[in-house]
């Protein structure tokens, strides 16, 4: 087992990948050579030659496109957008090709194809760098999204990511690609898509998150420990956006009667508020509190300096976590 972080877990899934199956190709701005801006796939054209690694012109819809007519024809596409914001033109064949093929050709041609791309704000990066569009993208039938948040995670889900017969969104906070390091095994795993991990049990509260906000989320729980020591919070961090693990969120919430749910996105129509329309679905007689979100705001995202007011923090975690322990009927 090596010690590495997310953008290694990238690099290692995608080696991985691309040794067991000559059909795994990658490409996207400044993949080839380079590596592309994170670095995430260096050395991979080297290994592998420019057949199989390469750039791609400045032109998202269009290598969207190259990679959905890979896919259709036994080649598996794994295609970098360099950042989220900047990927939105890909989304005419996302939505009106990528998702549907299964579908349009009733079965005869899938989509088997994934699409990586930073995303997040904490970097303190320019406009269009910093997005998390997660909610559109799990807004569509016919795709899988999803959002590690650890190298182990990272690793393991790119990988099943690049073995589903349907196309995956892989969304990877950059914010997270350097933060930390963890023993990861060596060679090929999968994390299963769909399935959510349970960071600590407990009894008061429960706390859904995923992707950079794990990591806030975690610091939070700490933190409250100096004015509420005797609180028991149940941490989840979702990996997958679409599927999601209802199963274990609503058997955690129906245990604890309390949910908070963490994410940096904009707050209005986002994933905290169809997990809490499911919740309040299925577990309305157990709740001992209102069902509460902690969320970016309603607003662009700022740049550069600007972005830390709108990003979600453990501070603000810990307050959002106060207000749900502290409700009294």
């Amino acid at each position: 087992m090596a010690v590495i972080n997310n953008i290694k877990a990238v690099t290692e899934a995608l080696d991985v990948a691309m040794d067991r199956d000559k059909n795994v190709i990658v490409f996207g701005e400044d993949v080839g050579l380079e590596g592309g801006v994170f670095r995430a796939t260096q050395g991979l054209q080297q290994k592998y030659g420019i057949e199989r690694s390469f750039n791609a012109p400045i032109s998202e819809a269009m290598f969207a496109g190259v990679g959905l007519g890979m896919a259709m024809n036994g080649m598996k596409p794994v295609v970098e957008l360099q950042f989220q914001g900047l990927g939105l033109p890909a989304l005419q064949n996302v939505i009106a090709n990528i998702s549907r093929m299964r579908n349009r050709s009733r079965g005869k041609w899938t989509a088997p194809m994934v699409i990586r791309m930073p995303m997040g704000g904490g970097i303190r990066a320019l406009e269009h760098h910093s997005e998390a569009l997660e909610a559109i993208f799990a807004h569509i039938p016919g795709i899988k999204t999803v959002m590690p948040s650890t190298p182990y995670d990272t690793k393991g889900l790119l990988l099943a990511a690049i073995e589903s017969p349907d196309p995956v969104i892989v969304l990877e906070p950059t914010k997270l690609y350097r933060a930390f390091k963890q023993e990861v095994p060596d060679g090929y795993y999968t994390v299963p898509i769909g399935e959510g991990y349970k960071i600590q049990e407990g009894n008061d509260l429960t706390i859904v998150t995923y992707g950079a906000q794990t990591v806030d989320c975690m610091k939070a729980v700490e933190m409250i420990k100096s004015t509420h020591p005797t609180a028991s919070i149940e941490l989840i961090d979702l990996r997958s956006i679409q599927p999601w693990d209802k199963k274990m969120v609503i058997e955690s919430v129906k245990k604890t009667g309390r949910l908070l749910v963490v994410s940096e996105a904009v707050r209005s129509f986002g994933v905290p508020a169809e997990i809490i329309a499911t919740v309040n679905e299925n577990c309305f007689d157990s709740l001992k509190a209102p069902l509460a979100r902690c969320t970016g705001y309603d607003v662009v995202i700022p740049y550069d300096r600007g972005e830390g007011f709108h990003q979600v923090n453990p501070q603000k975690v810990v307050e959002a976590i106060k207000k749900v322990l502290d409700y009294k009927f």
